[in-house]
């Protein structure tokens, strides 16, 4: 359990955080850059939920604490010293990747094929949901960097590259499935 008494601690002032295995690193590391996005995500998708009634507001919710445990497993380097931790350590597991899919494949199910590029609007949840889509995107960015230069989860890569295509068809789905979708007139206004 996480207990908070203090917000302020000013151990950051220099410049430097603590991972969640106790290392200090620069506020401006990969690895800290990959978290902090995917917290922004969260926030992004705490407005969407605003909006959301029902269904889409409890997978949502489920969402936001899928972000949670992604952000607490990108938070913590060196996969091989799990083990020797002295408490689970919480990394993104397949089951989370693979219920993204079933749910991307359920909602899309309902929708009509795109024949043109869709702009984000039509309704405020929709709307919404785009930002999510694009902030989701420059996270799994940042994790795809971190992944590059240090150790992190695969599945946590894998997780936002689902998560955005879960946001997209999202998005049209609170468009009246997809008939209210604001789309893209290739030259519209030359």
């Amino acid at each position: 359990m996480v207990v908070l008494n203090k917000i302020y601690t000013r151990t950051g002032d220099a410049g430097q955080t603590a991972l969640s295995n106790g290392d200090r690193v620069a506020k401006h590391s990969l690895r800290v850059r990959a978290y902090g996005t995917v917290d922004e995500t969260n926030a992004t998708l705490g407005l969407a939920r605003l909006q959301a009634t029902g269904e889409m507001d409890a997978a949502l919710a489920r969402i936001q604490n899928d972000l949670f445990d992604l952000g607490a497993d990108l938070s913590r380097p060196d996969m091989a010293s799990d083990a020797d931790a002295g408490y689970p350590v919480l990394r993104i597991v397949e089951s989370q990747v693979t219920r993204l899919e079933t749910e991307i494949d359920a909602m899309n199910a309902n929708l009509e094929p795109l024949r043109s590029f869709v702009l984000p609007g039509g309704s405020a949840l929709s709307a919404a949901l785009h930002l999510c889509r694009t902030v989701a995107r420059r996270a799994e960015r940042e994790a795809t960097d971190l992944a590059a230069h240090e150790d992190a989860n695969p599945l946590a890569v894998k997780y936002l590259n689902r998560l955005s295509d879960w946001f997209f068809v999202a998005s049209r789905v609170a468009n009246d499935n997809g008939t209210k979708d604001v789309l893209w007139v290739p030259g519209a206004n030359r």
